[in-house]
């Protein structure tokens, strides 16, 4: 498979840089460019040399070479054609790639709080659309710089020659259809700025829509929403036709502005002919080179709108982009003699006012297994992310005597595995979802989270599909496959996080002892409000509501702590909890 490289490019926040970066592709594009549009001319000129040798009665075995002339002009014109465009589609291929890339490495290496604070709906009309219009609308100036631009100026050059007073006369409504295109860009704009907001919120809500189908669905509420995202798709129809029908309604009327001056080429021009000073050829040629620069100075207005749309695309997605720097792959870790050692630790979100978790202390080592509970609400998952490092956090958190954050991402993503409370299945095989790409054998980890049974009823095995966020699959069987996942790499501290809420006890009783006996060379921290396995670990910290904890073994608590006393006996004998 290809790999797809960026090149070096220095501010990719500046627009021109995208044309510097591809500098042989826009070298050809210039030299193409020049050639097709130049030579274009010589089109009409044959031509009407061709009408006049007809008319004028020459043999013919001139007119024979004449038309082949033409034929050969137009055939090399055209070949130059498919070269400029064949190399500005290129230019646009490749700044599209280029963009999406470096937004999407900005994405996911965007701080997570950062990330939270996006709306996952604008984000992908960003990453898809606005790139698209952007992309479409430089393609789009580039095509008419020379397509436009040059042909323009070899056309009004071309005529002058032929009369300088028709060509001045003719061309004097050329301007008025440009300047109209000017005066409408502002409006353009407040209309285009309205839609790509309502797109994005549309946007917004279908991926809530996908991502909660099953939700709407149990609560009847399929109906309601219908209701209302037809609402919002009306809304956005009237504000894409706003945005729209300015720009693409007013090409016929530039092009009847600009075609203004036909009456004038058709009345001189026949006086011309009239008088012996044109040929019917001479006047055929200017015709078709007045048609032509008329029809091409509407295009050149309707450009100046086209070009307004994209310049808000640009802004839109500007800030997303940032260079793509490969991550530093050297780390500084020890797979062995694993330690953990937190003090005075708090947290809070950086929205928060107060804090989550406050003064918590602890020290755990290679083997052990560290219990997290308490009651709802207390900041069990809180504590149990920021272990991960990726929010900032008050006071110390050690790993091996070197504080969490001054570990580089890609350390901390080798050193630390996590495993939330909700489990998180791709839409892809049981395989692909365990080992991310890694190519590693999933066998030993299936026996260890109690899978491998399961595997062998399914007639694909480790190709099984697990459906869209793993819907064919049992909540207990999803869990066990994230699981899975973050146990395959046996990494030196494993943070695993409610992990068996939707197993049934017994299933939950032999996992641990897996865990315990196969990955001794790692680190766990096990938050879970079921205790029946936590007389099994070897430290236990409680988490009150009002922030205060208790820390101790199994049976130390039992003594000390009349809450987790009770807590426990009471799911000792409430009974087995039944897989989901």
């Amino acid at each position: 498979m290809a790999k797809l490289t960026i090149k070096p490019m220095k501010q990719p926040d500046k627009i021109i840089n995208y044309w510097k970066k591809e500098k042989f592709v826009v070298t050809c594009i210039v030299i193409f460019g020049l050639t097709f549009n130049s030579a274009t001319i010589l089109g009409p000129i044959y031509q009407g040399k061709l009408i006049d040798s007809i008319i004028s009665g020459y043999d013919l075995r001139s007119v024979v070479i004449l038309a082949i002339t033409f034929i050969a002009l137009i055939s090399i014109i055209q070949l130059m054609r498919y070269f400029k465009r064949f190399y500005i589609r290129r230019f646009a291929n490749s700044t599209s790639a280029t963009m999406r890339l470096m937004i999407y490495n900005n994405i996911m290496h965007k701080s997570i709080e950062k990330l939270d604070e996006e709306n996952m709906g604008d984000l992908m009309t960003r990453a898809i659309s606005d790139v698209d219009l952007c992309v479409e609308g430089m393609r789009k100036f580039t095509t008419e710089i020379f397509d436009t631009g040059v042909l323009m100026a070899s056309y009004f050059i071309s005529m002058l020659v032929y009369d300088l007073k028709i060509t001045i006369l003719s061309c004097l409504f050329i301007p008025v259809a440009m300047m109209l295109a000017e005066k409408l860009k502002k409006i353009i704009y407040k209309y285009t700025i309205a839609y790509r907001s309502k797109s994005s919120y549309v946007a917004s809500i279908t991926y809530d829509t996908i991502e909660n189908a099953m939700l709407y669905r149990a609560n009847g509420m399929e109906d309601q929403n219908l209701v209302k995202y037809n609402i919002e798709l009306e809304d956005l129809q009237n504000k894409a036709i706003k945005s729209n029908i300015l720009e693409n309604s007013m090409q016929p009327i530039y092009n009847v502005i600009a075609m203004l001056g036909i009456i004038t080429v058709i009345y001189l021009g026949a006086t011309n002919v009239i008088n012996g000073g044109w040929t019917v050829g001479n006047f055929s040629t200017y015709l078709i080179m007045f048609a032509a620069i008329a029809t091409k100075a509407s295009k050149a207005a309707n450009l100046f709108n086209s070009v307004q749309k994209s310049q808000i695309s640009w802004k839109r997605i500007k800030p997303y982009l940032s260079l793509y720097q490969s991550k530093n792959t050297t780390t500084n870790i020890h797979m062995d003699n694993t330690k953990i050692s937190v003090n005075n630790f708090s947290f809070c979100y950086p929205e928060g006012k107060e804090n989550i978790l406050k003064n918590i202390s602890f020290e755990g080592n290679q083997g052990e297994i560290i219990g997290v509970t308490g009651s709802i609400a207390s900041g069990k998952s809180t504590l149990g992310l920021s272990l991960l490092g990726l929010y900032p956090y008050i006071g110390s958190i050690k790993i091996d005597d070197k504080e969490l954050n001054t570990y580089s991402e890609y350390e901390r993503s080798h050193m630390i595995s996590y495993l939330g409370h909700n489990p998180q299945l791709l839409t892809d095989s049981i395989y692909n979802n365990i080992t991310l790409g890694n190519g590693k054998d999933i066998s030993s980890v299936l026996k260890d989270v109690c899978f491998d049974t399961d595997l062998s009823s399914m007639p694909l095995g480790e190709s099984t599909l697990v459906g869209n966020s793993g819907t064919r699959l049992s909540g207990g069987q999803q869990s066990r496959i994230s699981l899975a996942r973050t146990l395959i790499n046996k990494s030196k501290i494993i943070v695993l996080d409610d992990p068996f809420s939707a197993v049934d006890m017994k299933t939950e009783q032999e996992i641990i002892k897996n865990i315990k006996n196969n990955y001794q060379n790692s680190l766990i921290i096990l938050i879970s409000h079921r205790l029946t396995i936590f007389s099994e670990i070897n430290q236990i910290i409680y988490l009150h509501k009002d922030k205060t904890v208790d820390y101790g073994s199994h049976s130390e608590l039992i003594k000390s702590s009349e809450v987790y006393k009770s807590i426990f006996n009471l799911q000792s004998t409430g009974g087995d909890t039944y897989e989901k």
